[in-house]
């Protein structure tokens, strides 16, 4: 069982089986409803997805005549999206995922459009926490930025 929730926890999420078809997609439209460099989807089915709490606050997006994509309304995390020509599955935002999954993404995708300042190659440091210059100003009580 893989268990996933909003930024908030209003939104609790669980899905029966297995996440297919996982890619970093740097097309716009995901950039900027992801407000990142990329989003990173999977493919889940419909069938397999329940909300165990929280529906009452899951909007969507209409993103276009076909699909909506879903948010919680309090904290804008996005959810999943839904496509009318692909009844049998949604797309689901695999930010959202709290417990441990063996599924990995395949391909970065729509390279095309990926934001001029992403280095997909970059050699840059790794960190545990906050950067060392941001450790100072920060306590570890409070990581949020």
């Amino acid at each position: 069982m893989i268990t996933g929730s909003c930024l908030c926890g209003t939104v609790n999420i669980t899905i029966d089986g297995e996440i297919t078809d996982i890619i970093h997609c740097h097309c716009s439209k995901c950039r900027k409803n992801s407000g990142t460099a990329y989003a990173t989807n999977g493919f889940i089915n419909r069938s397999e997805f329940t909300v165990q709490a929280g529906e009452e606050a899951l909007h969507f997006y209409q993103a276009n005549e076909r699909t909506r994509r879903y948010f919680c309304k309090h904290c804008a995390s996005p959810v999943y999206s839904e496509n009318s020509q692909d009844q049998l599955r949604l797309r689901i935002r695999l930010g959202i995922i709290d417990s441990e999954i063996p599924f990995r993404p395949t391909s970065h995708n729509f390279l095309g459009s990926k934001a001029n300042w992403d280095d997909l190659d970059a050699n840059l440091p790794r960190y545990e926490e906050f950067e060392p210059k941001r450790q100072q100003r920060f306590s570890k009580n409070n990581n949020a930025v």
